[in-house]
This record gives C-alpha cells, structure tokens and sequence, in this order.
C-alpha cells in the first residue's frame, strides 16, 4: 500500500496524486500563518528544506476541448529553471497543480521565487514548443491498467477527462494559457507548505488576487451500477465511490490484503493485487483495487476478485484483518518529524476545504470503527462499482454492461449517408445531431453536448459527445457526405469546442477496404475465385466418394489389384490441390 493510502504523505512528494487519503491528523507543530498573501503551513523537519505550493485547479476543471491548459501553464511556469542539481519538479492532477522543491533554505526560496515570477509573466514565447513537448510526453506515458474507468463513469467532462489525451496542446492560444494563469494560479486559490519552523527569508510570492475555486461537481455517465466494461488482457479493475470516511479508508487495506491473500498466496493467479483509497472531493472517495493476470488465468482472477468482494460484503470479516488494519495505520505515529511528513496532506485539505483533524480525534475514530461499519463501506462500493474484465461479460456476477449505445434520438431528420464498407451501417447529419446507426444500435451525440469537435483539413470530423460517445464522421468512409453536409455540423457546434487539428499523413486518412464496391475489379474478383472454391470442393467430395466405393467394391474381389486403388486415390489429388490453393487465394 501506498504511503497515502496510510494516511503519510512523503515529506518530498514523489507521487502526489492522493495526498490527502483521509482526515489529516495535524501534529502539534505545524503551524498557519500567511505569506504575501497565500496561507502557509510550517513544521520544522530534520535534513534538507521541501516546500510545496498548491493552486486549486487541475484536470477535472478543464474541458474536453481544453485539456492540458493547466499541464502547459504547470511547464511554461518551470521552463526558466532549467538544468539545476536541485530536485524540484511540478505536478498537475484531477483537481489540483503543485510545484514543489527540496534543498537549502535559500534554493527553495529562489525556486518558489521563481514559480511565482514565472506565473506572473509566462514565457509565452515558448508555448509552441511546450506544446510539442507535452505531446511527446503524452505518447511515452503508461496509463495504467486503471485509465478508462473516468471516462466510462464521469464522461468526457470533469472528473472523467483524465482519460483523455490532452487536446488542448493542439490550438490552445497564448491569450487563453495567459487568462487561465491569471484566473486560476492566484494567491486566494493556493496554499503553501514549507518544512521548517519560521518563514525563510527572502521569500516573494506575489500574485494577483481572486477568487477560490470550489471542487468541480462529478457528473455520471453511468446509469446503473454496479456495472462493468471489457478491457484489454492484463488483469481486472475495479472502481467504486465511497463515502470519505476514516472507517473507508480502513477497508481499503482490508480489501487489499484479502485480494493478496486471495489471488496470490492462495491461488496463485495474480503477482500484483492490491487496493486504494484516494478522495476524490470532500464528501466521496474511490476505492480502486486492482489484480494482474496471465491470459490464461483471467477466468480465475476474476472469479477471485469478484468472491473476495463479496465475502467482505456479506460480512465475512475476521476481527484480526480490521485489527491488523487499523495497527498499520496507528503506526504513522512513529514517523519521524511527523508533523513535516504530514504537511503535504494538511496543506491539500486547506486548499480544498476538508476539516483536518486533531490526533486524538484521529485516534478515536480509528478505534471506532468496528466490522459492521467495513460491511457497510463494502456493500456501498459493490453498490457504486464499475468493473473492468478482460474478455468475457461479468453479467454472471450481478454486473449490468456499461451502456454501449445512445438512449437518445434526433428531433429533427437530416441527410442519411450508406456506408461504403458496408451498408448496413448509415452516419445521419441533422441540423440538431449527428447519428451512426448500425445494426446493433444507435450514437448521437447533439451538437449542444459536443464536448469536443476535432476538424481536420480533408474534410474529417470527429465529435465526443459529453456522455463520452464518439463518432467518426470521414467522407471517405460514408456515400454523399460532401463538404456542404460537414459544414452543417461545423456551425452548429460551439465554437469554444471547436478543435482544428493539422494535416493528417495520407495513410491516417480512413479508406474503404477493398472489396467494398469501390473497387469492381477487385470484388468481382473475389466473387469468381469464390465460385471457383465451391467447385473445386464438390469436385473433391465427389471423386472422394467415388474412390471410397471404387476401393471397396475393388477389395471385395478375389484378388484385389492394388495399383487399381492406388490410382484411384492419387486421382483426388488434383481437385483436392485445387481447393486449398483458392483458398489460400481467397485469405490473402
């Protein structure tokens, strides 16, 4: 388990996505006080200085359209820094930005100086190249077994755009990056955290006042749950939302030390299977477990994963696992400078809001929380969970399939284009939405819910809609989707989700497949060679049954001739050759 899920947060903060992971037990020392501005927590700490400064503004308050606005603000405020034998580094998550820094006294100071400097006026020059440069880091970035879940639950908005590349890096402006700074990096949306006892000298972190920014409200996608989707090979995920509590934060570790003893020690399917607890706003937190898993033992795991979740459920918890859960998180106690490992986690409930509690308090409701209550946190993540399952459905376990479809229908009719790969399959361009139609269901998304509309030069389109629907609208691809239909969709989108994409490479560009009646040559082709499969197969059958009556009338004689039977037989060589070589023909 990660130090956050513990309740610790790194004095230097390595991995800074869930430093808060429930109600911060502030040691005696740490003090609050106010710099240029900006609330500011202190705790002295042994070793060299770290210092963190957190602005309320991430991911998650960001558009589909604008996604990577506060990554590029985040790099353009530490280009300036450059090469330095300092460690420091910046760090953008769902619903918060952090810059921080470890060295001397005067090294933090000059580096925090520097953030804030840069904040105030960014090097606004070099944003095409940041904008590459994040581009680059995107395509080298693992996502993690874990990275679809957002977009399935949440949609192609708020807490779900974590799923999403960042499409902003494509168009943004510098006057849009400058106004987001301006806007949202101010000193009434920041809190500050700083290892050491009093304020180091020769700080100046000016900048312009506003407004603080509340958490961003979750949406849903999902209109029932428990639910479940299908993922790639590798192992099964799961995701439930949970009230934040400190009784939640303890079933993580129980749930995570059931999975290990479950896949691993016992069954030996699964080498990483483990549980986290991570807030997600005030009021609720996800609790994500996750198990890997060998093609060839997925069954297994997921029947695994699925039955530890539900003996926690119906309350078959031994008091030794609560036990030993809540003594693993007594044992923060014993952290050395206590009161600077925690500053990370206190500073982040202050931006955000969430009371932080004393340690006694902390204690108390440790030593309350009793089996009923981990039942209860067990039974609303069941409740609330969104599974994903390599290969086959998890319908058997009581999971309904994640919506695959639209509920929705255009209000208005529009022009209705045939596929050309295949027919069957029709894009409807109405003055209100797009539809795609296929035999199994319907997408639309409506062009007052696109959160995004990617334009490419040749005529493309691809619109998300915010429920996360996605539809590909290619005049390659569909009969009569000329310019003056795809200029419908353009105007009727608004502009503030309009993203015009450069040139694609012609072989990204979508083509029929051949063989789809673009090409009659080739299809008529396919059809003779058909033909000529079929008649070489019943030639073969027939001369086949031939041979096998021939052989036995042959062997019912006196004297049976054997180079009679022989020939027979070598006579079905050449229809059967025929066969599997049109064959062969017909694959390739």
């Amino acid at each position: 388990m990660s130090q956050e899920t513990q309740g610790l947060g790194p004095v230097a903060p390595a991995a800074p996505a869930a430093l808060a992971a429930h109600p911060v037990p502030p040691a005696d020392d740490i003090r609050e006080t106010e710099v240029d501005g900006i609330r500011t927590v202190l705790a002295a700490g042994s070793g060299p200085v770290t210092a963190g400064l957190f602005f309320r503004v991430g991911v998650a308050d960001e558009t589909l359209a604008t996604t990577g606005i506060t990554h590029l603000v985040e790099h353009l405020a530490l280009h300036r820094h450059g090469l330095s034998d300092l460690h420091y580094n910046g760090a953008t998550a769902a619903t918060y930005t952090l810059f921080h820094a470890t060295g001397t006294p005067e090294e933090v100071v000059t580096y925090l100086n520097g953030v804030c400097a840069a904040l105030r006026d960014l090097p606004l020059e070099r944003l095409e190249t940041e904008r590459e440069i994040l581009r680059t880091e995107a395509a080298g970035r693992n996502r993690g077994p874990n990275h679809q879940l957002p977009l399935w639950r949440y949609g192609a908005q708020g807490y779900g755009l974590s799923s999403y590349a960042e499409h902003g890096t494509w168009h943004l402006t510098a006057d849009a990056v400058r106004d987001w700074a301006r806007t949202r990096f101010t000193r009434d949306n920041a809190v500050l955290w700083i290892t050491t006892a009093s304020v180091p000298e020769g700080l100046d972190l000016t900048l312009p006042a506003g407004t603080p920014h509340p958490l961003p409200a979750p949406t849903s996608a999902l209109p029932v749950t428990p639910a479940y989707i299908t993922g790639n090979d590798g192992g099964v995920v799961l995701d439930g939302i949970v009230r934040r509590s400190t009784a939640a934060s303890l079933f993580a570790e129980v749930l995570s030390r059931a999975l290990y003893t479950d896949l691993r020690q016992k069954g030996g399917y699964s080498y990483v299977a483990d549980a986290d607890y991570s807030p997600r706003d005030n009021d609720f937190a996800s609790i994500t477990a996750f198990a890997d898993a060998l093609p060839k033992k997925q069954d297994a795991v997921v029947g695994g994963f699925v039955d530890a979740l539900a003996r926690l459920r119906a309350g078959t918890i031994e008091q030794t696992e609560l036990d030993s859960a809540r003594a693993k998180f007594l044992k923060q106690y014993d952290t050395p400078d206590l009161g600077a490992a925690r500053l990370p986690s206190y500073a982040l409930n202050l931006l955000t809001g969430h009371r932080n509690l004393t340690p006694d308090e902390h204690r108390a409701e440790l030593a309350a929380v009793t089996l009923d209550d981990l039942r209860e946190v067990a039974r609303e993540l069941h409740s609330t969970a969104l599974l994903q399952v390599p290969g086959r459905g998890a319908d058997w376990a009581g999971f309904t399939a994640a919506p695959q479809w639209s509920t929705d229908t255009p209000t208005a009719s529009g022009t209705r284009h045939p596929g050309l790969e295949d027919s069957s399959t029709s894009l409807t361009v109405a003055p209100d939405a797009v539809s795609l139609t296929t035999p199994s269901g319907q997408v639309v998304i409506r062009y007052a819910d696109c959160a995004a509309l990617l334009v490419h030069p040749d005529g493309g389109r691809h619109l998300t809609g915010l429920d996360g629907f996605q539809i590909r609208v290619e005049p390659t691809l569909y009969k009569g989707l000329t310019p003056a239909r795809t200029a419908v969709i353009d105007a009727a989108v608004p502009p503030a989700a309009v993203i015009r994409m450069p040139p694609r490479d012609p072989d990204r560009i979508p083509r029929p497949d051949s063989g789809s009646g673009t090409r009659p040559a080739t299809a008529t082709a396919g059809r003779v060679r058909t033909a000529f499969v079929w008649l070489a197969g019943t030639a073969t059958v027939l001369w086949g049954l031939i041979a096998l009556v021939a052989t036995a009338q042959e062997l019912d004689t006196r004297s049976p001739d054997p180079v009679t039977i022989i020939v027979l037989w070598a006579l079905l060589a050449a229809p059967l050759g025929a066969f599997f070589g049109l064959r062969r023909g017909r694959r390739g």
